[in-house]
């Protein structure tokens, strides 16, 4: 009986902030795979390891986790004031599922180090020393991210003494800068990046009541209710919510009922092949608690707490593209999230989630009676892992 061989495709698996994904370079993949389309999610599967109804991806690069089943495909940008194209793949672990339709901003600080060693950045843009300023345009949302990484020597630096909690050893720092992080309407349907038009509206959730909820497009779609109404403190770890089924549905219908008032989706039914997008999070005021890695944050450490679900499970830590979010929310007065934070104008912000604490800039400001962003920040460290190639049987795609 005749098998199928396996391929080997060069590939890097690179952590980026507190996700890990495989990297590839499109010109590197299999033809079937180079266009969007069936084969190439197809081949992003099987490289992960997908579906797997033993929920472990043993027979592939994922790691089990919302923030590990992740691929990234880059090419040179055809447009002549950005440098690299990035595509971000989130993969379902479960079912036979890509979902295209956001970013990740945790893997956004490797796209930077990536580019540049693989050829993807003009060698005349790359200084000896310094600072080199890659332009990415983040091909899944139209959205233009600048990151600024290190290099010594011409060469990508990538340990340093930065510190991010949600990983366990230091690295060099890669400062990253959204560039109007707002969607415009093109994902959400709506006309800025609040699609409803209010800052903060009434959610009604069949079986959960009617929640208060702030729905936003900024960094990726977030919806955004108190903790203290839907039985949370918002000190909660990972395991106090992926435990629970109830939350978990609860938490579930929330978003898919967030998504059709932000116009991302018609019908609810449409929620389980969007898995990515919007996000979900619960906000609450500072308070002291003990996070995963056994450190303590104190109340006056922070200006709120913030806990975040990705693919249905409460996260480790925090998307970065969540975090572009509550910056974003925590500068406009009125949101649930500055409300949070104790109300006000503010331009920074450092909020709780389960593995520390994060600081976030964003630039915000009313005009013609809209609010609008030029630009969140926030500072992430990335690292190759491993490169190579990676096996995949040739008939998988």
């Amino acid at each position: 009986m005749s098998m199928a061989s396996q391929i080997k495709v060069p590939a890097a698996y690179m952590r980026g902030g507190t996700s890990k994904g495989v990297f590839f370079r499109l010109q590197d993949l299999p033809e079937a795979a180079q266009r969007p389309g069936p084969s190439r999610d197809r081949f992003l599967l099987r490289v992960i390891g997908s579906p797997d109804p033993y929920g472990k991806q043993i027979d592939g690069m994922g790691a089990a986790s919302s923030s590990t089943s992740k691929a990234v495909i880059l090419s040179s940008s055809a447009r002549a004031d950005h440098d690299v194209d990035y595509l971000f793949g989130q993969v379902s672990i479960d079912s036979a599922f890509v979902d295209w339709s956001g970013n990740c901003g945790n893997l956004s600080a490797a796209v930077g180090p990536f580019a540049i060693a693989n050829g993807l950045v003009p060698a005349s843009r790359i200084p000896a020393d310094g600072l080199c300023t890659v332009r990415i345009w983040q091909a899944n949302i139209g959205k233009t991210i600048l990151a600024h990484v290190p290099i010594v020597n011409a060469q990508v630096q990538e340990t340093g003494d930065f510190e991010l909690d949600g990983v366990t050893f230091p690295a060099a720092e890669v400062q990253l800068e959204f560039v109007d992080p707002a969607d415009e309407g093109d994902a959400g349907g709506g006309s800025a990046m609040f699609p409803t038009g209010h800052l903060v509206d009434d959610l009604d959730v069949p079986g959960v009541g009617r929640l208060q909820a702030t729905l936003i497009n900024a960094g990726i779609p977030t919806i955004f209710v108190n903790a203290a109404d839907v039985g949370c403190t918002g000190t909660e770890l990972q395991d106090a919510i992926n435990g629970d089924a109830k939350a978990l549905a609860m938490f579930e219908a929330i978003r898919a009922h967030g998504a059709v008032r932000m116009g991302l989706i018609d019908e609810l039914g449409q929620a389980s092949s969007r898995q990515h997008t919007p996000k979900v999070a619960f906000v609450a005021g500072p308070s002291g608690y003990l996070a995963s890695s056994g450190k303590r944050v104190e109340a006056e450490d922070v200006d709120l707490l913030v806990r975040a679900l990705s693919m249905g499970k409460l996260h480790h830590a925090m998307m970065g593209t969540a975090a572009v979010a509550i910056g974003t929310a925590a500068a406009i007065p009125g949101t649930l999230v500055n409300l949070a934070a104790g109300g006000g104008e503010r331009q920074t912000v450092r909020f709780g989630h389960p593995s520390g604490t994060l600081r976030v800039g964003a630039q915000a400001r009313l005009v013609n009676g809209q609010w609008t962003v030029t630009k969140a920040i926030m500072s992430r460290s990335a690292r190759v892992l491993m490169e190579g190639w990676v096996r995949v049987p040739a008939d998988s795609f």
